[in-house]
């Protein structure tokens, strides 16, 4: 006999937005991150005991206080914003599903974020750190699948997410040009440098991997190598090479992005290459580049 307690509407509701993410391809990562902020927010409206309210019971009030408690369990702005992000697109789908009138969520205030320049390695340490890895100075099972894993990050300003999800079919090696799948899906065609277009086909053709395995970058047992695998190589050898644990992919990202501004790059086209759907995302680099030009300023002028 079945003893559990039947779930309350707002876990349903909970539950058919999952699986509604989950027939629109979502990554298993998104999935799993959208189920864990919301089984919290129902958490929320159960707790002592308390049965939670209908969707269309959840009002401002009860929004605004359950936001309230976020900020009182001292959680940082970027988990708010996600939070509150997961709760906004439940409720999206509460609303075409007829179980709303009205996306009350969206009505709430978005804590705002202070303008983070990103860390960036300069052209020479990006330099540097790639040719050191080209030196093969560490021991390594695959050194030519981890040149060409800085390569690409470097010369294509790839995501992390987006390089372990290349696969063969998204390279065009006579051309030079891989098809990216970012965010949401959206696809983006990046074009590949030279020395990285060499590299990469370099490692194609030793590449291991079981059959019919369609990934670019693999792992030691010749299946698709993870994000999390990808960080793993790349701060390998940031600490051999240059002592610096702080080294991740989003680096390199940043790097790409900064470089070619620097370099006369026009911001839209910036844009489209990193795959940013806002202009104002693709923007931050322009801050940072007249950072650097104030630090050199300060250092350098007579004036300053």
């Amino acid at each position: 006999m079945n003893t559990s307690t039947p779930q309350s509407a707002l876990e349903l509701a909970v539950g058919a937005f999952l699986d509604d993410l989950r027939r629109s391809s979502a990554s298993v990562h998104t999935v799993r991150n959208y189920a864990a902020d919301l089984r919290q927010f129902v958490g929320y409206f159960t707790r002592g005991g308390l049965t939670p309210p209908e969707p269309a019971q959840v009002d401002q009030l009860l929004l605004r206080e359950w936001l309230a408690g976020l900020h009182e369990q001292n959680l940082s702005k970027p988990t708010i914003r996600r939070k509150l992000a997961a709760v906004r697109s439940l409720f999206d789908h509460c609303l075409r599903q007829g179980l709303v009138q009205i996306n009350r969520a969206k009505l709430l205030s978005t804590p705002k974020m202070p303008m983070k320049l990103p860390e960036v390695p300069t052209e020479q340490q990006a330099n540097t750190l790639i040719d050191g890895v080209a030196a093969g100075k560490l021991e390594r099972p695959f050194p030519q699948r981890d040149l060409a894993i800085f390569e690409i990050l470097y010369g294509c300003g790839l995501r992390v997410s987006e390089l372990s999800g290349m696969n063969l079919d998204d390279i065009d090696l006579s051309e030079g040009w891989v098809r990216v799948r970012g965010k949401r899906r959206k696809e983006r065609q990046v074009p590949i440098p030279g020395k990285a277009l060499a590299v990469l086909r370099e490692w194609i053709a030793q590449r291991h991997a079981k059959q019919g395995e369609p990934a670019v970058f693999t792992n030691h047992h010749g299946g698709r190598l993870t994000d999390r695998g990808v960080r793993g190589i790349l701060k390998l050898y940031a600490i051999a090479l240059s002592g610096d644990s702080s080294l991740h992919p989003h680096s390199l990202r940043h790097a790409y992005a900064t470089h070619l501004l620097s370099a006369g790059a026009d911001l839209r086209a910036i844009q489209e290459l990193l795959g940013h759907a806002s202009l104002s995302t693709t923007q931050k680099y322009t801050q940072l580049s007249l950072f650097d030009l104030m630090r050199i300023y300060d250092k350098s002028h007579p004036r300053a």
